[in-house]
């Protein structure tokens, strides 16, 4: 802090009027010098008077006074708003232009030490301090949002900054590509001061990339969906023709190739349209990808990853009974009245056994056409109800390896309890009981079913199962009595038993399983060991309900099948999306109560190039946040368990860049643009970085104010003076 002395002018006297009087004491000694031109008589002892007189009014009018003070001056601030999106991440002649970026930042400190500089980043959302360390390198943002930075910078409460500089390779997401000045004029409004910009990057690199996929519309399962892909080409990589093509990442095998086309590149662009098929509804991960010529520099932007939610316009079940039970006839019917519903349905009247000499189409209503169902169709079902039914005697022996397939792979696999059932039916031992939730017995002397009436008991996980809460809205507690049950042996590991035997217990000690759930590889299945589920209905528990209980079973059965929401026990999002290399979050939100409940996330990539990844986390909420850590390029499938029930899965894809990455170009002629529009400069930052500082800001700590000359003082020398020089003119002969 410093003292200073020095004059000013009364601070009761606004400025215009000392601008004023100052030009009218100019113009008085203007006219007084033409005045004595005219006359040779006593010129100068007249032009003295007359200037000293215009002097002492002149200061009668400002009354000078004496300002002594101990001030000191504050830098001006400035904000610096550096880029920390992840195009910022890109490679730029062997460094990265973030790092570019922060050598631009520290030469910019030390070329203004006058100011105060308050680095900020702007990325995706408003502008954010970046303290010490904290912001170098950093480049992970989806967007480069400025005219939000800039907008939140002029709404922040803190001191209104003098000036901002921004520092950024150009690959803006706002102001866009091709904005005119009066649209960057309008976003430096926002702001009100000058806006000087540096771009970190001069060179476009030798890139061929995937700029953007997108679908028109929601994704349905089992109809043709068109992907419009847009590439690029730029840096003067030779490129006429790209091969593009769409492939599914799936968890049990190599991608599946969905569709391919050729792109005929016009000024560095194509636009592809390719149409894919998804067979299965749920999250879809789709593999966008180039095959990029010699030269190309950066290849994590020749594939992008789409996640696809595949829909379903109606539910496709293939429904194949042994016999026409009641058992039969309430299920066929209960799947023809829902609307949502697509069926196809056979029913097997006679078998071999029963006429050796029968023609095998006698033996159903229609046809059975195993062959065509079980080799060309069957993907195409969303799921199979398999109801009292012996494989043996229609030839399905043979498709139970495709079959089991078409489960772990995504499909949905009921099996209903009868007297042509699981070991009474021979699947013990085949590929089908490997995707059932529960084992079978396939020894000789193995018992296929118990005939005596019971009442299946719930299980604690089924009496909170989500799948069964319309049926327990309906009847409670309570159970009709059933006729008898197939022999079902122990739960395979991740399965869930919902009902049990009253009395029966497994080779293992436990309550046999009556209904039991699992996920089988990307598919579902059901084990429903009894025939009687129609008494849902008709029997005095149906009519107490109105005959709703049955329908309601099959509703959250069917329904957790195909993955409804409904019947799920938890959602999951990734919040941010995920960026290769950087933490992972898993947001879980469940309708159960989730304090201090575990949950259990088993990750795996769909590729299988990653080995199975298990975190364990205790939630404290309704929602809870499982850390996944860092990971590399993409598709995942991670499958949470929440407590002891049921597990839910969700699928994401994990890009290095996204859009970000897409579009490698620098544009240093829009940050230009921007700073002409702003009233600020423009460099480069690998060039002289001099950006104009403002004037600091000085601050008085202590202020004395002592007049000249007492006003009266200054009126009478006034009067004085201008008397004398008066009596001068007229002794000179001037009026």
């Amino acid at each position: 802090m410093e003292l200073s002395r020095r004059l000013a002018v009364s601070g009761d006297l606004p400025p215009w009027c000392a601008a004023i009087a100052a030009i009218l004491g100019a113009v008085s000694l203007i006219c007084l010098v033409v005045e004595l031109t005219r006359t040779r008589r006593g010129g100068a002892v007249v032009f003295g008077t007359g200037a000293l007189s215009i002097a002492i009014v002149l200061a009668a009018i400002l009354r000078p006074v004496r300002v002594s003070a101990r001030e000191s001056s504050v830098g001006a601030r400035v904000v610096v708003l550096a880029d920390v999106s992840r195009s910022m991440a890109l490679a730029d002649q062997g460094t990265t232009r973030a790092e570019v970026r922060d050598r631009a930042l520290a030469a910019l400190a030390g070329r203004s030490r006058d100011a105060r500089l308050a680095v900020l980043g702007f990325g995706d959302g408003p502008a954010r301090p970046l303290a010490g360390n904290e912001g170098r390198a950093r480049a992970g943002d989806p967007r480069s949002d400025l005219a939000f930075a800039l907008r939140s910078v002029a709404e922040s409460p803190d001191e209104r900054p003098k000036a901002i500089v921004v520092v950024s390779d150009g690959q803006l997401d706002d102001p866009p590509e091709g904005a005119s000045r009066p649209a960057l004029a309008a976003a430096a409004r926002t702001v009100g001061v000058p806006i000087h910009t540096i771009a970190t990057t001069r060179r476009t690199p030798k890139d061929a990339s995937v700029r953007r996929a997108s679908t028109a519309g929601a994704a349905v399962a089992h109809v043709p969906v068109p992907i419009r892909v847009e590439v690029a080409c730029g840096g003067g990589l030779d490129c006429d023709k790209l091969t593009v093509t769409a492939k599914e990442l799936r968890e049990d095998g190599p991608p599946a190739l969905l569709a391919s086309g050729i792109a005929d590149v016009t000024s560095g662009k194509a636009v592809v349209d390719l149409t894919v098929t998804m067979e299965r509804a749920g999250a879809r991960i789709v593999e966008i990808a180039i095959g990029a010529p010699q030269g190309d520099e950066i290849r994590e932007n020749d594939r992008r990853l789409l996640a696809l939610g595949v829909v379903r316009e109606r539910v496709r079940v293939l429904h194949v009974a042994g016999r026409a039970t009641q058992d039969v006839r309430a299920l066929r019917r209960w799947l023809k009245q829902d609307a949502s519903v697509d069926l196809v349905a056979f029913f097997i009247l006679r078998t071999p056994a029963d006429n050796p000499q029968a023609d095998p189409d006698d033996l159903a209503l229609i046809r059975f056409p195993v062959d065509e169902l079980f080799d060309t169709h069957l993907p195409s079902f969303d799921a199979v109800v398999l109801q009292d039914f012996d494989a043996q005697p229609y030839g399905l022996v043979k498709h139970l390896p495709s079959l089991s397939r078409y489960v772990r792979h995504g499909g949905g696999l009921i099996m209903v309890g009868g007297p042509n059932s699981f070991v009474a039916g021979g699947y013990a031992g085949t590929p089908l009981a490997e995707v059932l939730p529960v084992e079978l017995d396939g020894s000789a002397n193995a018992e296929g079913a118990d005939v005596a009436p019971l009442v299946p008991a719930w299980t604690q996980e089924g009496a909170a199962a989500r799948l069964l809460g319309p049926l327990r809205g309906v009847v409670g507690d309570e159970l009709p009595e059933m006729p008898g049950a197939n022999v079902l042996g122990t739960a395979r590991a991740g399965a869930l038993v919902l009902w049990t035997h009253p009395t029966r217990r497994t080779r293992a000690g436990t309550p046999m399983p009556v209904l039991a759930v699992g996920d089988q590889g990307d598919g579902r299945s059901i084990a429903l060991a009894v025939d009687g589920a129609w008494l849902l209905d008709f029997s005095p528990l149906g009519a107490r309900t109105a005959a709703r209980a049955h329908g309601a079973l099959w509703d959250g059965m069917l329904g957790w099948l195909m993955r409804d929401p409904r019947f799920e026990p938890a959602q999951v999002d990734v919040p941010g999306g995920c960026v290769a290399g950087e933490p992972v979050r898993l947001r879980v939100r469940s309708a159960l109560h989730l304090q201090n409940t575990r949950i259990t996330t088993a990750l795996t990539r769909l590729d299988a190039s990653m080995p199975r990844r298990s975190v364990e986390t205790t939630a404290s909420g309704e929602t809870a946040t499982v850390e996944l850590g860092s990971l590399d390029a993409g598709g995942y499938s991670a499958r949470l368990s929440i407590g002891e029930g049921l597990s839910t899965r969700h699928d994401f894809a994990c890009e290095a860049g996204g859009d970000e990455w897409a579009d490698s170009r620098p544009d240093g002629a829009r940050l230009r643009e921007l700073a002409a529009a702003a009233g600020g400069t423009f460099a480069f930052a690998d060039g002289p970085i001099d950006v104009p500082v403002p004037p600091p800001t000085v601050i008085n700590a202590e202020r004395h104010v002592t007049p000249a000359l007492p006003a009266w003082v200054w009126a009478f020398l006034a009067a004085s003076t201008l008397g004398t020089h008066w009596l001068v003119r007229r002794r000179g002969g001037l009026a």
